[in-house]
């Protein structure tokens, strides 16, 4: 089974841009979309980035203007830039790309913003 792994998080001060990727370990065919979530310490996982295989977007409003989700190659098929990163932007990031079949997630990377 296909494997993802996020790469680019880290440690930033508020004001900072970080790139995401996101890196497959194998083929994925009959790809619906793509999409970053994030999750908090204490709160549930949410969306806030999707692209669909045409390149349609659609940005959590907290996000909007400063995030920038991309397709990628079949390696590392999506990635996420953040600008001007603020300190309630820290949480566990993760990729998902959804199929026809099967919704593929990754592990997840820690991005902390502090101010």
């Amino acid at each position: 089974q296909v494997q993802l792994v996020e790469s680019g998080g880290g440690l930033v001060q508020a004001g900072g841009s970080l790139r995401l990727s996101c890196a497959a370990s194998g083929s994925i065919s009959r790809i619906n979309g793509m999409a970053w979530f994030r999750q908090a310490p204490g709160k549930q996982r949410e969306l806030v980035a999707y692209i669909t295989t045409v390149g349609v977007t659609n940005y959590a409003d907290s996000v909007k203007g400063r995030f920038t989700i991309s397709r990628g190659s079949a390696k590392n098929p999506v990635h996420l830039q953040m600008n001007s990163l603020k300190p309630e932007d820290t949480a566990v990031y993760y990729c998902k790309i959804l199929t026809e079949w099967y919704d593929y997630w990754g592990q997840g990377t820690q991005v902390t913003v502090s101010s």
